[in-house]
């Protein structure tokens, strides 16, 4: 496989790996120089809103890509975050797996999303043994609100592109944003 369809078949798998589109408008990340916001055309579910930005390299291939969803809950509605991080995962898993992808995701653990507490996995896939995608989830609840972040990119970029991910995570103030 080319460098460049290797690119092509991570921005696919990563898209195929979204929730539904929603409007993003009040969901807002403050990206750093270099990272282009794109365009998420907006669903009849007014519940959820997203945001979804794509670092490149000179060439153009995707370096790393990074989607925030944030989900409104019904009214004492309980998420079992766990549960669903892993859903998550498995679904991951699977639709790299019907690419021809293999993965092993680290064990889910706490960390923290925009001020919240929050679970983590992080997902290394493999093709013929070879590391070609790193891809981290977050989820995290709070009152009414479910967010979920989603990070991913090749091997080298993801890296290379992780410090800065890690200082847009930490600039994230979630509870305080939206209701």
């Amino acid at each position: 496989m080319t460098v460049r369809h290797r690119y092509t078949a991570f921005a696919g798998l990563l898209l195929a790996l979204s929730l539904p589109a929603a409007n993003a408008e009040s969901l807002m990340i403050t990206w750093p120089g270099g990272w282009e916001v794109q365009a998420v055309a907006p669903e009849t579910d007014s519940n959820i809103q997203r945001q979804r930005a794509v670092k490149n390299d000179a060439n153009g291939d995707p370096q790393m890509v990074m989607e925030l969803t944030h989900s409104t809950l019904a009214p004492e509605h309980q998420v079992n975050m766990e549960a669903v991080l892993l859903e998550m995962r498995k679904t991951l898993q699977k639709n790299f797996a019907q690419g021809g992808y293999q993965s092993a995701c680290n064990k889910i653990h706490a960390s923290t999303l925009g001020g919240l507490k929050a679970l983590e996995t992080t997902c290394k896939i493999t093709q013929n043994g070879n590391h070609v995608i790193t891809q981290t989830l977050v989820a995290a609840t709070q009152r009414q609100s479910a967010y979920a972040l989603s990070y991913a990119g090749p091997a080298q970029g993801y890296k290379a592109n992780e410090p800065e991910v890690q200082g847009i995570r930490a600039s994230l103030r979630l509870g305080h944003t939206l209701p």
